[in-house]
């Protein structure tokens, strides 16, 4: 606190004076520095306010990628799963039909077999026929 010197009428004027100068010198400096504040204040809290929005919007976004990647994982496995159904039903039917043509191919390979044998049978049946007609033959020479 500053002192200030008497005089016959009270304190010095000029002092005073220069007192309150520097008084208000002072408090218009902090008034300006107190409404500068404020309007640094007022700049910051829009910022504030922009950043908290950003951050809302990026926060629904995330949350919508995510949706979006469950859903595209959900209907991946789906989709996946359908294949796979898909493919066991074909394998079935090729198995099936595979089946069925090797059946019908041992039931032809059995005719065939059996056609063989009666060849064979029949053939062996001419031979033997034409042999003895060969042989007729050479006791019919023999005798003229």
């Amino acid at each position: 606190m500053e002192k200030f010197n008497y005089e016959t009428n009270g304190y010095n004027r000029e002092e005073v004076n220069n007192f309150v100068k520097e008084v208000i010198h002072e408090t218009e400096g902090i008034i300006e520095k107190c409404a500068s504040q404020k309007e640094e204040i007022v700049k910051l809290k829009e910022k504030i306010s922009h950043y908290e929005s950003l951050e809302d919007t990026m926060k629904k976004a995330l949350l919508n990628a995510e949706k979006t990647g469950d859903n595209v994982k959900r209907l991946a496995r789906e989709e996946a799963d359908l294949i796979v159904e898909d493919a066991k039903h074909n394998a079935s039917r090729i198995v099936n039909e595979a089946l069925l043509k090797a059946e019908s191919i041992e039931k032809e390979a059995d005719l065939l077999n059996k056609n063989i044998k009666i060849f064979k049978r029949k053939l062996k049946v001419i031979v033997e026929q034409q042999e003895a007609i060969v042989e007729e033959i050479e006791t019919l020479e023999l005798v003229e």
